[in-house]
């Protein structure tokens, strides 16, 4: 009995062998397969991608009425690499390997899951609705950026506008800037209309119910769940946004001369085109940096902006940044014109980095060099060996605009203005007023994205918003969330949203700006008290190795790791607007002192 015993557990141990030998046989050669395949379509999706990122450069730094070359050579980099991403047959093989997801490591499982998402823009089996809609797509950015700004009958541009909007007290002159930066909506409509239609079919393809919701699900989120969030964070920032509300309305009554406090603000009133943004109707004693940076050229604030990085353990930026980027405005002589709207370009998903700005001496542009470099170097930190080229891009998409705000921001604090040269060590200035300029810029954007942008966009997308609405819906939304009217009737033959240049170019995806301010001051709250061991107002990044360490532990996994597992394994906490209301708590008392006896007209909650 104990040979035969014997004899059988050898019989059972030879057959668990065979089997183990037969298992494992199909699993290395599938893991095999699987690198063979990942390894292929990466090489061609970067391949495919730098062609890409090359001919919209082109489309967007030089625009010549009349000539459609770069448009056409766009179009067809559009087209392969909307061919190669939709290609049914590697949809399916990308699924086939996911069934095996628990034997996958998480940069296979993120890999596949990225191709399908993006054949889910391109699906071949709706390849003539892709055709169409990158035709249109071209032809939209075309117009957008190639239309010619007109104001008391004379050839004007945005950055013009835009200091009318900041500089004039004069509401006339103000009123028709504003009224000019419109018109261009008027020629975008129609094309709008089209892409909406054609942006839905592309992505329903595969699966996706519509536009927004295909956007959504980059974050592994649905529609429900963004929408919640967004609301919530609107709630959240909503009592200090009324306090506000009711201070602007009054101060700028004040400087217009203007008797009668209006209910809600006229849009024209304020700074920015879209009211998201107010910084600029508050001047600090003490920090007027326009005036003091009048004095320096626009290359003298990309080269402290590329020494600040450098000084975090950054390395200087490529060459091929310096050659191939357009930091510039076009001269006037220039017979082409460029898209005046700032953005940092990966063209090759490795070194070739380039910015697209216009840059002018002023503080304005000071910050946005500090935010768009952000950008360069998350993208220099990523590049590395351990990222596939398919991951190559923020751990979601809020983080890139995260980073580069917060950079923006702590370059614009005292400690940091002192080191750069451009204020004296022992300025003093008003820092209640500092706050509040810094509260102007940051909450009432929170209302416009999360609350204007994205619902317009929900409802275009989700609900196939209708072209004779585009106009209505807008201004119900910038009424409800903004608390700001426009000056005059504005009927559905306008399309104010599309003068937003995101509302063409980079659609359904405002959220973005939203959770990147959000977690932007919890970055800020952790390096300040944590690392720098500073108050969070006045902190003083430049040199800190420190900083910049902490910084690139984040950036360098790319896309590589889920972005909430890394948010709570470094800061270890999940996303929360706590460290924003924190930062600006202390104005509170300021504002509800400035604002006794007088009217609140927006509600005490949403």
């Amino acid at each position: 009995m104990k040979k035969a015993t014997q004899l059988l557990y050898l019989s059972l141990i030879l057959s668990l062998l065979m089997t183990s030998c037969n298992t494992s046989a199909p699993k290395t050669e599938s893991n095999n397969s699987l690198e063979s395949f990942l390894k292929d379509y990466n090489t061609e999706y970067v391949k495919l991608i730098t062609q890409s990122s090359e001919a919209s450069w082109a489309v967007n730094t030089k625009i010549v009425e009349g000539d459609s070359t770069n448009a056409i050579a766009s179009k067809k980099a559009e087209e392969a690499f909307a061919k190669f991403t939709g290609k049914q047959s590697t949809v399916e093989m990308a699924q086939k390997f996911l069934k095996e997801e628990k034997n996958l490591t998480e940069i296979q499982t993120k890999q596949l899951k990225k191709i399908i998402y993006l054949a889910g823009n391109n699906p071949e089996a709706v390849k003539d609705i892709v055709a169409k809609r990158i035709v249109a797509e071209t032809k939209q950015t075309e117009t957008l950026f190639g239309f010619q700004y007109m104001l008391n009958n004379k050839k004007t541009t945005t950055n013009y506008i835009d200091s009318v909007l900041s500089n004039s007290n004069d509401l006339a002159l103000r009123m028709k800037a504003w009224e000019s930066s419109k018109e261009v909506g008027k020629v975008l409509g129609s094309g709008l209309e089209n892409l909406q239609k054609l942006r839905n079919e592309t992505v329903k393809g595969l699966g996706y119910s519509d536009f927004f919701n295909y956007q959504v699900s980059d974050y592994g989120m649905t529609t429900e769940e963004m929408m919640k969030m967004n609301e919530q964070f609107i709630k959240e920032v909503w009592p200090m946004y009324r306090e506000l509300h009711t201070y602007a309305r009054y101060e700028l009554a004040k400087r217009y001369k203007v008797k009668e406090v209006p209910d809600l603000i006229p849009a024209h009133w304020l700074t920015n085109r879209w009211g998201q943004q107010w910084q600029s109707m508050i001047t600090v004693k003490g920090l007027n940096l326009d005036s003091i940076l009048a004095k320096k050229s626009p290359d003298w604030i990309v080269k402290k902006g590329e020494e600040f990085y450098v000084s975090l353990g950054y390395p200087k930026l490529p060459s091929t940044f310096w050659e191939k980027s357009s930091l510039y405005p076009v001269p006037a002589s220039a017979t082409y014109k460029k898209n005046n709207h700032a953005s940092a370009w990966h063209i090759n998903l490795d070194q070739d980095v380039r910015s697209l700005m216009s840059v002018e001496p002023n503080q304005e542009w000071y910050e946005t060099v500090n935010h768009e470099l952000g950008h360069i170097y998350y993208y220099l930190s990523y590049s590395n060996k351990d990222v596939p080229f398919l991951l190559r891009e923020g751990a979601n998409r809020a983080y890139h605009e995260a980073f580069g705000t917060m950079i923006g921001l702590v370059a614009m604090q005292k400690p940091f203005l002192a080191k750069n040269g451009i204020l004296p060590k022992d300025a003093k200035s008003d820092e209640m007023q500092e706050l509040l300029k810094q509260a102007m810029q940051f909450i009432p954007f929170i209302p416009f994205s999360s609350g204007t942008m994205t619902h317009f966009e929900h409802d275009l997308y989700a609900n196939n918003l209708p072209k004779s609405e585009y106009n209505s819906k807008w201004y119900e939304y910038v009424k409800k969330y903004q608390g700001i009217v426009p000056p005059n009737e504005r009927n559905n033959s306008y399309c104010d949203a599309a003068t937003k240049t995101h509302i063409n170019d980079d659609a359904a995806q405002y959220y973005d700006y939203a959770i990147s301010q959000i977690l932007l001051f919890q970055v800020h709250h952790h390096i300040a008290t944590k690392i720098l061991k500073q108050d969070p107002h006045n902190t003083l990044y430049y040199g800190s190795k420190e900083a910049g360490d902490f910084l690139r532990s984040i950036m360098v996994y790319g896309g590589s790791r889920d972005w909430r597992v890394l948010l709570k394994e470094k800061l270890g906490e999940d996303l929360t607007a706590k460290p924003m209301l924190e930062y600006f708590a202390p104005l509170m008392e300021y504002l509800k002192k400035e604002n006794k006896g007088r009217k609140y007209t927006l509600p005490e909650s949403i």
